[in-house]
């Protein structure tokens, strides 16, 4: 941690955290933090590093939210965001059209893998989706089956909190309270190999494991019916859980049981898409040729909202024509300031080759974040590109993790403010078995990676001598 001059003064901090807890209400958090102890403030970003309203620093080790991919500060995306509202502020993309938006169709259309040429914007992830979901089901009906209507995803899968989306998720603590859901979700097993034994696994071939996963989702379409049936949902890398990788040939052969049972393959790269996984979509690393990938979050880096559902020749193909329209939309989906943000954005991308540079780091930071193997306490590394997770256990020769009641102890109790406070924001998570994630600007080199491993040793190391 290093202290600088980004501190506020202790009054205007004591006022800001006063009117936090009189109306501010956080997202996917507890309240009850704030209204005892407040929250952190984060006033600055530069580069890998944010700056709280004490002006200490630390490294951003998650992009905020998987987000910031060219880092924090980009004077250039800012001015590029002031330019465009300067000239188009706002106009929406219902029956008109703009030149950034155009412009920005066209180089996600280029990146995107095979016949993925029509891009829908939206304003994020979960809208991006959501929309794949209701095209998908109009898009049976248009081809005459009505029927297909289901959707199919992995369990401990997160896709979003739209209505539509969170039938996707497959984490039922999340949609528990929400219930009923729009119905029509199924989930099948993930593909967590140092869990596969618990899902009903038994070999030990992780090949042979990738080949056993995929057929349990042909094994799920046969059982509710190929006829009702209207896509899969996966993520390339899934990411609650701990960054699941797909194991060699899995998405070979999802695709050819979505061919076989005429069922359309969505890949969910919110998360993985724009240079996460070392391509700029995860579709092409992993060779998963999807009918549709909803992206999101890193497109801007963060420096302005934007989604997007890129969808195939195929399933645009009858609204090309006639009076068939596709009555869903976002009143901020594909906005002029965020469509600029983007095109400027992939343009650093380009010229500074982020992409490149994960896929040529990525090994050196797996290699630094493996040799934490030897704590007792973890259990597993696994991820790709720059997204990994870290599984915590009880016992490694086991592979006993906590119970409820140890988990909200070592995650929530101390690891989540252990790590901030040794300078690392990162990621507890335990939506599945607990785990800590990381997911770094893409800007980040060998030298970062080593700052990080000393920050996880020490906090980790604590962590097991206070179980």
């Amino acid at each position: 941690m290093t202290q600088t001059s980004h501190a506020l003064s202790a009054q205007t901090e004591a006022q800001l955290q006063q009117k936090a807890k009189d109306h501010l209400w956080m997202h996917f958090a507890r309240q009850s933090v704030l209204e005892e102890h407040g929250a952190p403030i984060i006033v600055k970003g530069e580069g890998h590093h944010i700056w709280d309203s004490h002006g200490t620093r630390y490294i951003d080790g998650l992009s905020g939210l998987f987000v910031v991919n060219a880092g924090h500060g980009r004077t250039r995306l800012a001015e590029t965001a002031a330019k465009q509202a300067e000239e188009l502020a706002f106009f929406p993309l219902w029956s008109y059209a703009h030149p950034s938006a155009i412009e920005l169709a066209d180089v996600l259309a280029d990146h995107a893998p095979g016949d993925l040429n029509r891009v829908f914007f939206t304003t994020g992830g979960g809208e991006a989706v959501e929309t794949a979901f209701k095209l998908a089901k109009y898009y049976w009906k248009l081809q005459g089956r009505p029927t297909k209507h289901k959707v199919i995803s992995r369990y401990v899968a997160y896709h979003g909190t739209p209505q539509g989306a969170l039938a996707i998720t497959g984490i039922p603590a999340m949609k528990e309270m929400f219930e009923p859901v729009t119905p029509g979700g199924f989930r099948v097993p993930n593909t967590n190999f140092y869990r596969a034994a618990e899902m009903g696994y038994e070999g030990s071939s992780l090949e042979a494991f990738g080949q056993w996963a995929a057929n349990r989702i042909e094994e799920m379409i046969l059982f509710e019916g190929p006829e009702t049936v209207a896509a899969v949902f996966l993520e390339p890398v899934q990411n609650s859980g701990g960054c699941f990788p797909p194991p060699p040939g899995y998405f070979q052969r999802v695709r050819e049981i979505c061919d076989r049972y005429d069922v359309l393959l969505v890949a969910d790269e919110v998360i993985t898409g724009f240079g996460r996984i070392g391509d700029m979509f995860a579709s092409t690393t992993y060779d998963i040729r999807p009918d549709m990938i909803t992206c999101a979050k890193g497109m801007t880096s963060g420096y302005s909202p934007i989604g997007a559902c890129i969808v195939s020749d195929r399933l645009y193909e009858p609204f090309r024509h006639g009076t068939t329209a596709f009555y869903h939309g976002y009143t901020f989906g594909g906005h002029p300031v965020s469509s600029a943000v983007a095109l400027e954005n992939l343009r650093i991308f380009e010229e500074e080759g982020l992409v490149q540079n994960v896929k040529q780091n990525s090994p050196l930071f797996r290699a630094a974040l493996e040799r934490l193997t030897d704590l007792p306490i973890v259990g597993d590394v696994r991820g790709d590109g720059y997204f990994f997770g870290i599984e915590l256990v009880k016992d490694k020769a086991t592979r006993e993790t906590f119970d409820d009641e140890e988990s909200e102890r070592l995650l929530r109790g101390f690891l989540s403010k252990a790590l901030f406070d040794a300078g690392l924001y990162c990621r507890a998570d335990d939506r599945g078995d607990p785990v800590v994630q990381l997911a770094p600007p893409l800007t980040i080199g060998p030298a970062e990676f080593d700052e990080i491993e000393g920050i996880l040793r020490s906090v980790l190391t604590e962590a097991w001598s206070r179980l």
